[in-house]
């Protein structure tokens, strides 16, 4: 039983992701599709305004992929750094996010405590509870049982701080690099700083 395959075909069948494209993924980082080798790479930079970005990827081709985020994070006023200049300032953490519509939140609290959750948030729409990346699985699959519904579910990088972006250029350029990371095939996860107003 693979823990972190589940939750990622849970997520891509959420996104409504075909099921063609669930199985290609799966292939691609088992090394079924024509025996590549894929590996995984995480880049770490900054984006417009001094925003810390995370970039974790899965490739055949370390130069292709490299190239490639570099260029994103340069056409956008970013800059890529060397491995570990932002990580420090992130958390790998569990995070479920639950809607609060019919919700009892003490109960919800009291599951999510039980079952191992470090942190339980009160936020306008919902909750959110946060893990060890170790324990996920179990409160995950202890809400799942008493029939919440997920909103999200995931181990992330969780950053520790936020950072504000000034002006309007630097809002656009953001959203358009984490676009253009989000629509490279190579690219699985882009975590970041930049609190959204």
């Amino acid at each position: 039983y693979n823990a972190a395959l589940k939750t990622a075909i849970d997520k891509a069948k959420a996104n409504n992701m075909p099921n063609d494209n669930i199985e290609r993924a799966i292939k691609k980082g088992t090394g079924g599709l024509d025996g590549d080798n894929y590996e995984a790479v995480v880049y770490e930079g900054y984006g417009p305004g001094g925003v810390a970005v995370i970039v974790e990827a899965l490739t055949d081709n370390k130069n292709r992929t490299a190239g490639n985020v570099r260029y994103y994070f340069d056409k956008n006023g970013g800059n890529l750094g060397t491995s570990g200049c932002v990580g420090f300032m992130f958390d790998r953490k569990g995070q479920i996010m639950i809607g609060n519509e019919g919700v009892d939140e003490e109960e919800l609290m009291d599951v999510a405590l039980e079952a191992g959750a470090e942190d339980f948030i009160t936020e306008e729409d919902g909750f959110e509870i946060i893990t060890a990346p170790e324990d996920f699985n179990a409160v995950r699959d202890a809400l799942a049982e008493k029939g919440y519904e997920f909103i999200s579910a995931d181990v992330k990088m969780l950053p520790q701080t936020t950072t504000k972006l000034e002006s309007e250029e630097q809002v656009k350029a953001m959203n358009k690099m984490i676009d253009m990371m989000e629509d490279d095939d190579d690219i699985q996860e882009v975590y970041h700083n930049w609190e959204m107003e």
